[in-house]
């Protein structure tokens, strides 16, 4: 009997008493690795947002940028445009002398010849520059483009008709630098 109360031999204990430290070990190594896990998550999902933000800020940056150099380059050609419409609004009695030079009687052909190359020289250099005539006579009277001064009949004429054109109008690419003026038939 003395032999039953006697405990059992310390191997065999060991492998229970291992047994129960390995499961406690991989409890808490579980726990730990869980809680590792999700705060590495949190850490990527953060990482996420503020990959996002920077990514949202750089295409503002982006768009603004764009409307800062499509407002640059029209502000750009409107004041070149308003230099050139300067420069050839101040050309404009030039070329009205060289029309009316060209119009005027000459017995000297050689310089009438060269009036009208002149006068032809200038009109290459306006087209070039964006700078036309404003057709009028005989063109139904536009306020916009016309500056009507007198009305003047003529004959088979309807109403509201340019019959006279006294000085040549002139756009700078579709902008009237200066209207025509003329008479219109009453």
């Amino acid at each position: 009997m003395a032999e039953k109360n006697k405990q059992p031999p310390a191997e065999e204990k060991e492998p229970t008493k291992k047994a129960n430290k390995g499961s406690k070990k991989e409890a808490t190594g579980a726990a730990e690795i869980e809680a590792k896990l999700a705060a590495a998550e949190m850490k990527v999902e953060a990482a996420e947002q503020k990959v996002e933000e920077i990514k949202n800020s750089l295409l503002r940056t982006a768009a603004e940028y764009e409307n800062y150099r499509k407002r640059s380059q029209k502000e750009q050609e409107t004041a070149f445009g308003n230099g050139t419409g300067h420069a050839a609004y101040e050309m404009l009695p030039v070329l009205d002398t060289l029309d009316a030079a060209a119009m005027a009687e000459s017995k000297d052909e050689e310089y009438k010849k060269g009036v009208l190359l002149t006068l032809t020289k200038c009109n290459e250099v306006f087209n070039k520059l964006g700078i036309h005539e404003i057709p009028a006579l005989g063109e139904e009277f536009n306020p916009e483009l016309h500056n009507a001064v007198m009305q003047l009949p003529a004959e088979g004429a309807a109403s509201g008709t340019i019959t006279q054109v006294m000085q040549k109008g002139y756009t700078l690419n579709g902008r009237v630098i200066r209207h025509a003026m003329v008479a219109v038939a009453p």
